[in-house]
């Protein structure tokens, strides 16, 4: 059948500048460019580029261009250009369209609607140089009060503290698991949070044995397919998270095809190689608080109460209740995860329209949280689409803990947000299952890189905190007094439970 869909980017080369290299043919992992020995001659298929920039990054006489393609269709608010290819490509192949990364919608994001209070004069603002500026994170279930003694000239506490994750920033990265993403991407992660005094997320594919030592700043996760769950694995990670949900796909399991199973996922997952790593959204032995309770204390039970349990759902419109009553279940975090969270691949219906922006979760869950008298019983980490330090600190002052980033984390590594991720062919070497495409990401430079982000943001954060005349993220957790809103309804302010700007 031909296509009727027209290329979405132009590949332009410069023939006085090309040298016949052929860089660019063996960086792309779309088989764009090729080489014509008869005609000397690089050639280029403009409807296999995805516009990842790997071609132009590496050229190494600047030769290339890549341009979106200028032939449009008609000017229609209803049938915008997006939504005709998606006729055109479920019209010839009666499949469902499938993206990769988070929902790319403008109106869904609320951060930018968002300002931060600043400190002038009767309430001075802090020099985060020449100060200390305390943003040390610890998530777990607080107690409703401590307990002290003194003895032999000391205080002693004698109240008995559950599990607590220990960050030096309040940021994570979030989960991602083994064939999604590479196993080099897996390491860069682990030893930058090693490093950065935080942690990383396996996501549900389990954690290969080589980095089992990057345990303690590892939080390793269970989701219904139970892939790679086993005592080692759980006994390997700081904290364990069991996986209800995500934002980009709320409602919907996960889905590794088989192509992608190679023998190393394989026997990280334990499933046979080549067959399909189906995690069915419903998780057959949880449908009721209930049940989610004994699935906790079991983890608990068989990591002898040492490690705190998270929960993950998607953010949707009743999360305010569900996260109450994952609380109540005894979950130590609960994880929630917004419309505009990432994935290796989803259906573009799904990611578009299901959930609900991370802003109005946030609040939701804080305050229900704070109204049933339960709040300091569990940590609130956030996700789905965090792209700077002012998100993390505005997230901080809407009730979260701490936040999971990913993409941003992706990007730092050399991610280019093309959303091709679900064909596995990353010419990055980020999402993919091939050992020989993964190579392109060196965990020396790719953790080294991700420290530097963490380290940036850390630096941001403390000097808003200065202007803010806060000296603790402890003293901004949820107090939503420090931000104002900026074109919003009275309706998604009360929702918010900040004030407007000016007020």
């Amino acid at each position: 059948m031909k296509s009727y869909l027209p290329p979405e980017y132009i590949v332009e080369r410069d023939e006085d500048k090309c040298i016949r290299c052929k860089v660019c043919v063996n960086q792309c992992t779309y088989d764009t460019h090729s080489y014509d020995a008869d005609d000397d001659v690089v050639r280029s298929k403009d409807e296999n580029c995805v516009n990842c920039q790997r071609c132009v990054t590496f050229c190494p006489t600047h030769a290339i261009t890549i341009r979106k393609n200028q032939n449009s269709y008609r000017d229609n608010a209803n049938m915008s250009a997006d939504v005709i290819k998606d006729i055109k490509k479920q019209a010839e192949t009666g499949g469902i369209v499938l993206t990769g990364m988070g929902c790319d919608k403008p109106q869904l994001t609320y951060w930018d609607r968002l300002l931060i209070n600043a400190s002038q004069v009767t309430n001075p603002s802090i020099d985060p140089l020449r100060e200390p500026m305390e943003i040390r994170t610890y998530l777990g279930t607080k107690p409703d009060a401590l307990e002290m003694e003194y003895a032999n000239g000391n205080i002693e506490l004698k109240t008995q503290l559950s599990p607590q994750l220990t960050l030096e920033t309040p940021i994570m990265f979030s989960a991602m698991s083994y064939g999604a993403v590479s196993l080099n991407v897996h390491e860069s992660l682990a030893r930058a949070a090693t490093k950065a005094g935080t942690y990383f997320n396996t996501g549900e594919g389990g954690l290969d044995p080589s980095l089992y030592k990057y345990g303690e700043h590892t939080i390793v996760q269970v989701a219904s397919g139970r892939f790679g769950v086993h005592s080692n694995y759980l006994h390997a990670g700081a904290a364990v998270e069991i996986k209800i949900g995500q934002g980009a796909k709320p409602g919907i399991g996960g889905h590794l095809p088989g192509e992608k199973v190679t023998p190393d996922i394989a026997r990280t997952r334990m499933i046979p190689v080549g067959t399909d790593a189906l995690s069915p959204a419903p998780q057959h032995d949880i449908y009721s608080i209930e049940d989610l309770r004994q699935l906790i204390y079991a983890l608990k039970e068989e990591t002898n109460y040492e490690k705190p349990v998270s929960v993950k759902i998607a953010a949707v419109h009743n999360v305010a209740a569900i996260a109450s009553g994952i609380v109540r279940a005894g979950a130590d975090l609960v994880a929630i995860d917004g419309v505009r969270g990432s994935t290796g691949s989803a259906p573009k219906i799904i990611r578009d329209n299901v959930g609900i922006p991370i802003e109005f979760a946030i609040a939701s869950v804080d305050q229900r949280l704070r109204d049933d008298g339960i709040r300091n019983r569990a940590s609130i980490v956030a996700a789905g689409g965090f792209r700077s330090s002012g998100d993390v600190l505005k997230a901080i002052a809407l009730g979260a803990d701490a936040v999971y980033i990913a993409t941003a984390a992706l990007i730092s590594m050399g991610c280019t947000v093309c959303q091709k991720c679900y064909t596995g062919k990353c010419p990055w070497g980020i999402a993919t299952p091939d050992p020989w495409i993964g190579k392109r990401i060196n965990p020396d430079i790719a953790s080294e890189r991700l420290v530097n982000l963490l380290r940036g943001w850390s630096l941001e954060i403390k000097e808003m905190m200065g202007g803010m005349g806060v000296n603790a993220l402890e003293s901004l957790r949820g107090n939503r007094l420090h931000l104002r809103g900026v074109g919003l309804t009275d309706t998604e302010l009360k929702v918010l439970g900040i004030r407007m700007v000016g007020d």
